[in-house]
């Protein structure tokens, strides 16, 4: 695990992870992209504790795309411990989500979301979507360093 993560994708749903990561490689988008499939792995794995604790926590995730619905620790709480704590506050968090509720949407912003995007229905939408939010967020964004 001592690869740069350029994408760390936290979703459940194994259908849309996998979609996701084929749309991401076809374009390109993301050399090394980490998948896991609930918010308790994904903040162990982002400050290198549990069973990511041998992992380079020099090397954060360029991007971070996170599900909301999630076992175990929701994407909500997810978002809390990332943009609270300043070693991972700058890690640019791109909610994709089904959830079109406003207080989700709310929530996320009041918690320092970069962008919540609801996940598109169809999957022409789908694969566009995933394929412009990676150019974006990968190839035009200029983060801190």
């Amino acid at each position: 695990m001592d690869t740069e993560v350029e994408i760390l994708l936290v979703e459940d749903n194994a259908g849309d992870a996998e979609m996701t990561i084929r749309e991401l490689q076809r374009h390109r988008i993301g050399n090394h992209i980490v998948h896991l499939k609930d918010g308790a792995d994904a903040i162990d794995f982002v400050f290198g504790t549990g069973i990511y604790e041998n992992r380079n926590r020099g090397h954060k995730p360029k991007m971070i795309l996170l599900d909301l619905r999630m076992p175990r620790v929701s994407g909500i709480e997810v978002l809390k411990t990332l943009k609270s704590d300043e070693r991972s506050r700058t890690i640019p968090v791109v909610v994709l989500t089904a959830s079109a509720e406003d207080p989700d949407i709310r929530t996320c912003y009041e918690l320092g979301v970069n962008s919540y995007i609801v996940k598109p229905v169809g999957f022409e939408n789908f694969t566009k979507a995933i394929a412009e939010l990676g150019m974006y967020w990968l190839l035009l964004n200029n983060p801190p360093q």
